[in-house]
């Protein structure tokens, strides 16, 4: 499903609106617009009981006042007038989960956190408003146009508890990317440092250091992936890219310093040209085929856990607990 952009007409016919759904999941009594308030931005909440007597809050389909109270399992909907987002692809499901974490898949094109385009129509936010983890925390981040597996806390405490063990946790991170060419090698590990440079035309791009010019680049840091060809099409290739560190775009910058960008990259392939035209204005059709995708064509396929740690990690926290009060003379 493809969201973003989407209007629908007011009670008044006034202005287009932009619709969120929400599911209640809890059984804590509440008004609807109580319910609202801590699931929109602030300056949406200080709107809210003007929106509900605009007609623009909804219980099962049915306009309801602010203080209608809302049950476990009803479906609500707001509708925030003049408020447009960037189409996305919402299309977002769950692969895995414990008591507190679940690994899920993101759609390419689907921002895992707020951009100054999208406020709502985001991962995270998509996950608090339709399954019943409100507090869900990212534990690692992936890049808009990246698809793939990601790794979610359902609630703060597991996010406090495992992002500090995240390097432990994932014990193998392996991505898919079309890239331009056929490369001379089968396989091959790339080691070398990653950094931002000075006087780039494109801020965020990332650079394999030139040891002859070190001065120009920004905190470098090591960075190491392996790579194998699975499949080479038409003058493209299919490569496995397995990470050994988890630099700002490694996978992108490494194959583009090998010469294989991947297809789609706005940023590594055609020297940035279409990312920079971009930010003046929209591409074409014409330039997304230049570029040969309408987003860069890499996909997280694997991501492999310490199924022994987590199971450990509970055991160690027990006997902590336990130690501790033994220690204070509780029982």
């Amino acid at each position: 499903m493809i969201a973003g952009q989407r209007a629908w007409p007011s009670l008044g016919g006034e202005a287009d609106c932009f619709r969120l759904a929400f599911t209640v999941f809890s059984d804590t009594q509440s008004t609807v617009s109580e319910f609202l308030a801590c699931r929109v931005t602030q300056h949406h909440g200080l709107q809210l009981l003007q929106l509900c007597e605009k007609g623009n809050v909804r219980i099962e389909g049915e306009i309801v006042p602010a203080m209608h109270s809302v049950r476990k399992g009803q479906k609500v909907t707001l509708d925030l007038p003049n408020h447009y987002e960037d189409p996305v692809n919402t299309n977002w499901h769950m692969i895995w989960q414990n008591d507190e974490i679940m690994k899920v898949y993101k759609p390419p094109l689907l921002p895992v956190s707020r951009t100054t385009r999208n406020l709502y129509h985001t991962l995270i936010s998509l996950i608090r408003r339709e399954t019943p983890y409100g507090e869900a925390q990212l534990l690692h981040r992936m890049d808009t146009e990246t698809s793939g597996e990601l790794l979610i806390a359902k609630h703060s405490s597991a996010d406090k508890k495992w992002k500090k063990q995240l390097d432990r946790l994932i014990v193998k991170k392996r991505y898919h990317a079309w890239v331009e060419g056929v490369p001379a090698w089968d396989s091959m590990t790339l080691e070398c440092l990653l950094s931002e440079k000075e006087g780039s035309l494109i801020r965020s791009q990332m650079y394999v250091v030139d040891p002859d010019a070190v001065a120009l680049y920004r905190k470098p840091k090591f960075s190491k992936t392996a790579f194998s060809v699975l499949q080479r099409l038409d003058g493209r290739s299919l490569i496995a890219c397995d990470l050994f560190t988890g630099r700002k775009h490694q996978i992108r910058a490494h194959l583009a310093h090998l010469g294989h960008p991947i297809v789609g990259d706005k940023i590594y392939s055609l020297g940035g040209k279409y990312y920079l035209k971009r930010l003046c204005a929209s591409l074409t059709a014409e330039d997304y085929a230049a570029l040969g995708a309408e987003h860069h064509l890499l996909e997280a396929v694997a991501l492999e856990l310490d199924e022994a740690l987590l199971l450990r990690k509970d055991d160690l926290e027990e006997a902590t607990v336990t130690s501790s009060r033994v220690q204070k003379g509780l029982p």
